[in-house]
C-alpha cells in the first residue's frame, strides 16, 4: 500500500499503485521485454538507453530463461554501460547512493553504509562491491531471483525498513520522468551532509510544470548571498531580512528560469522588493530577519 496520501503528488504512484514486476516461468516473450526494459529503467535511472548501447546477449540468455533477473541486474550493473554513466564521472560517494537506489530499491539508511563500500571497493574492486548489493540479504528478502528491484520505501512491505529512507530517498528520487544524470547537483553527494549528522531532511518534492512543485534548492556549498535586487546591508534602520527567491524568469529569449537567488534586503525596502520579485515572475521561497 502506499506510504502516503500525498503519492500522486509526489511523483510516486508509478511505484505504490503497480504490483513488482516479476518474470515467471509462463511469462510470454512480451513479458520478458517488459522486465527488460523495467530493469534498464531502474538500473539506468531513468536515462536514455540508445540501441547500441543494449547488452543483447544478457538479454537473449535472459529471454531464453537461461539466466535469472538477478543475473540480468548483475550483468548490467557491471557492465560498461553502467560504469560509463555513474562510475567514472560520481564522486565515490555519489555512486553508492546510486547504488543503493538502483539495487536495492532505498537510500543509505547510515553512514556505515557509505563506510562499508568504500571500504570494500578499495580492497576488493568495483565487482565485489556490485556483488555485496546484489547477494546480500536484503536483496534476497525483497526481490529474490526473479523480481525487477523497484523504489521499495515508497511502499509499506514491513521488510527491513526505516521510516528515515523514505525522506532521504526524495533526495535521490526527482520525479517519474527525471534522470539521475539530469539534475541541478550534477555529481554531487546528495546526502552526505544528513548521513554525517545522522539527520533526516524534509521531503523536496519532484518538480512540476504546473508550479506547485520543487523549484528552489539551496547551493552545495551554501548559499551565496547577492544583492541583484540593489539591497544593502547598510541602509535605514538597521534591520534586515534574508529573501530567498525561486524560478526567477531572465528577460528576453528562450525565456530562462534560474533556480535560485538570495538576496539581502532592509525592512524598508523589503515590501517594494517583494514586489519587483513578483512582477518578474518569481516566488518568495522564504522571508527571514537576519
Amino acid at each position: 500500500m502506499p506510504i502516503t496520501t500525498e503519492a500522486s503528488r509526489l511523483g510516486t504512484t508509478a511505484y505504490s499503485d503497480v504490483a513488482p514486476l516479476e518474470l515467471r516461468p509462463t511469462s510470454s516473450r512480451e513479458e520478458v521485454d517488459a522486465v527488460i526494459r523495467a530493469v534498464y529503467r531502474q538500473l539506468l535511472g531513468n536515462d536514455y538507453l540508445m540501441a547500441s548501447e543494449r547488452l543483447t546477449s544478457a538479454e537473449s540468455l535472459l529471454q531464453n530463461r537461461k539466466i535469472t533477473v538477478q543475473d540480468f541486474v548483475r550483468q548490467v550493473a557491471k557492465s560498461e554501460l553502467y560504469k560509463t554513466k555513474f562510475f567514472y564521472g560520481n564522486f565515490q560517494t555519489r555512486l553508492i547512493e546510486l547504488n543503493c537506489k538502483h539495487l536495492l530499491g532505498r537510500a543509505p539508511y547510515d553512514e556505515s553504509e557509505v563506510i562499508f563500500h568504500l571500504d570494500l571497493y578499495q580492497t576488493k574492486g568495483y565487482d565485489a562491491d556490485i556483488d555485496s548489493y546484489i547477494d546480500s540479504p536484503e536483496y534476497y528478502a525483497n526481490f529474490g531471483e526473479n523480481i525487477v528491484p523497484f523504489y521499495r520505501d515508497f511502499v509499506t512491505t514491513g521488510i527491513g525498513q526505516r521510516t528515515v529512507g523514505f525522506s532521504r530517498l526524495f533526495q535521490l528520487y526527482r520525479g517519474y520522468a527525471n534522470s539521475d544524470r539530469a539534475q541541478i547537483s550534477g555529481n554531487l553527494s546528495r546526502l552526505a551532509g544528513e548521513l554525517a549528522r545522522n539527520t533526516a531532511t524534509p521531503i523536496v518534492a519532484p518538480s512540476s510544470g504546473s508550479g506547485n512543485g520543487w523549484a528552489y534548492r539551496p547551493s552545495a556549498k551554501g548559499t551565496a548571498i547577492n544583492s541583484g535586487f540593489g539591497g544593502s546591508e547598510i541602509h535605514g534602520s538597521g534591520r534586515l531580512f534574508r529573501v530567498e527567491v525561486a524560478a526567477v524568469s531572465q528577460p528576453g529569449y528562450p525565456r530562462v528560469r534560474r533556480s535560485n537567488q538570495v538576496f539581502i534586503v532592509p525592512y524598508e525596502d523589503l515590501s517594494n522588493r517583494m514586489q519587483q520579485v513578483l512582477r518578474v515572475g518569481g516566488k518568495i521561497a522564504s522571508v527571514s530577519p537576519l
